[in-house]
């Protein structure tokens, strides 16, 4: 579902200003992510010498690091899902409008948008939402999605993989937006809206009742 806002022209700017479909970010976690992601953080400094080890024997704080690396990674899938249904959407908005179609948008000029020059208003919510850095979050998540068809158990996964996925994906997102060349999308003529699931269905509700 596209905004209610199609396209319109920007008579102060004078020139077509064209509005992307919404983001719509799903949870992503469940209830004990949070805990084995602090529990990893721990792991990974005490493994530093930055924090004291206590009675952790080294096996133990490995599998702690490992745990939380593999809950961030699922997680980030799941963001990836929806970035991707996104970047989908919006390639089938511009393939509507002629205009926008022969200018050859494609999906890495969609992503490079997304990750490098979002509109402020959704820079501002993500912060809102705790999401610091989000362009590695975002990066992160296309280039998983990129090679992944599914979030992958465990035992699939190598643990060299697992301990610096983070570098992997960031080198599979670079691998796809390096793969074809692509116009970059003007960031002063688009913009969209970023929700997260719930909200973005009882703001529908609510446009439905009053419908």
């Amino acid at each position: 579902m596209t905004s209610s806002r199609d396209s319109s022209l920007d008579t102060a700017r004078g020139r077509d200003f064209w509005t992307l479909p919404p983001l719509i970010l799903h949870p992503f976690s469940d209830s004990s992510g949070p805990s084995r992601l602090v529990e990893s953080s721990r792991a990974s400094l005490m493994l530093q010498g930055l924090l004291p080890q206590g009675e952790l024997s080294v096996d133990e704080l490995e599998r702690r690091l490992l745990d939380g690396r593999y809950c961030e990674l699922r997680m980030l899938f799941y963001v990836g899902r929806d970035l991707f249904r996104w970047l989908e959407q919006c390639q089938d908005y511009v393939d509507g409008h002629p205009h926008l179609r022969a200018a050859g948008y494609k999906f890495q000029s969609f992503a490079a948008y997304l990750v490098e020059n979002p509109p402020a208003r959704v820079v501002t919510k993500l912060k809102q939402w705790g999401v610091a850095d989000y362009k590695a979050i975002f990066q992160r998540a296309i280039g998983l999605n990129c090679v992944l068809a599914d979030a992958p158990a465990r035992e699939l996964l190598s643990t060299e993989f697992i301990r610096h996925y983070y570098r992997y994906a960031d080198h599979m997102y670079l691998c796809r937006q390096h793969s074809t060349v692509y116009p970059d999308l003007p960031a002063a003529d688009f913009d969209f809206d970023l929700f997260a699931s719930g909200e973005y269905a009882r703001m529908l509700e609510k446009e439905w009742e009053d419908s």
